[in-house]
């Protein structure tokens, strides 16, 4: 792995190299690659704040090293590692200034947390004035004497309010507030000629969005938009070369029908090849015609025999 300090341009989006692959710590870059360049990646950061789910994950967002090698190869990113700057040994100075920037979010915090309870009472102010009179009634103090004004309660409620440091909210994994070095590197190469990067090129290029398949025993599923808005249009099977034996025909094609997909085969044809020397890739996608043989055999005599069948075609 290579290193080096550079400055990197504007209009590039910075990944964080982390276990090995590319992280994206802004959100306005994760939106920007999701919308223009069709990247999906995995929200793999977690919230433990009021209203979240624990499944519901944020920030930051890992992307697959197809993903990070392509965006690295098409220009549109550069991948850094800030493991000099932010893994450094702390001095006092680096650590007062920790502590004070701490302190500041805490009071901050507290400051937001007395405003809104103190807009919630202002809601209520009604409620509570009426309470604190039927309280002070039932004590027997005569209702002559119960004089209660509104903005002396407000004041009591403000110098209530206390703010305990264990209850502050814990911060969304993001962006590092302050300026620091970041080192260029270059990841292991990723073989370029392979089937699976290959594939995945090819279909990005296409305008695809192209998630793991794994889940639905594939090795890519293929949107025809973002995943949040469509369901999955294929699945896409790598083969070591133009032919599968039927068994893994028949059971891949089944799978394919389970799951309502079409079935895309891939393999390289190494006596073609395409421009910047990349090998071809030839596609085969099957249809099978069971259900329409069921609907004809429902129309036939109980005693006519029936066949399922599959056919296939080039891309």
């Amino acid at each position: 792995m290579t290193c080096k300090f550079a400055n990197v341009s504007k209009d590039k989006i910075i990944l964080t190299l982390l276990n090995g692959t590319g992280y994206i710590f802004e959100i306005k870059d994760y939106m920007f690659l999701r919308r223009y360049h069709h990247i999906v990646g995995a929200l793999v950061g977690s919230c433990s704040a009021r209203g979240w789910s624990p499944n519901e994950q944020t920030l930051p967002v890992e992307l697959t090293l197809l993903e990070t090698q392509l965006l690295v190869e098409e220009g549109i990113a550069v991948l850094v590692s800030k493991a000099t700057a932010l893994l450094k040994t702390l001095t006092a100075v680096d650590l007062q200034q920790y502590n004070d920037a701490l302190n500041k979010r805490l009071t901050e915090q507290a400051e937001t947390l007395k405003i809104e309870k103190l807009k919630h009472s202002e809601m209520n102010l009604d409620k509570i004035i009426n309470g604190k009179r039927r309280k002070l009634l039932q004590k027997g103090i005569p209702e002559a004497e119960i004089h209660l004004n509104p903005q002396q309660v407000l004041e009591e409620i403000a110098d209530s309010i206390t703010f305990d440091t264990k209850n502050s909210l814990l911060e969304i994994c993001g962006a590092h507030p302050d300026k620091h070095i970041a080192c260029i590197v270059r990841l292991p190469s990723i073989e370029k000629h392979s089937l699976k990067y290959l594939v995945f090129r090819d279909f990005w290029l296409r305008g695809k969005f192209v998630t793991c398949g794994d889940t639905f025993g594939a090795d890519f599923l293929i949107y025809p938009c973002d995943p949040l808005l469509y369901h999955a249009s294929h699945i896409v099977i790598l083969l070591d070369h133009c032919k599968v034996k039927p068994l893994d025909l028949i059971t891949k094609v089944r799978l394919s029908v389970t799951v309502n997909k079409h079935c895309v085969f891939a393999y390289l044809n190494d006596d073609n090849v395409e421009e910047e020397d990349y090998p071809k890739v030839c596609y085969q996608t099957v249809y099978w015609e069971g259900n329409q043989d069921r609907e004809r055999s429902q129309q036939q005599s109980p005693l006519e025999p029936s066949t399922s069948s599959a056919y296939t075609e080039g891309v």
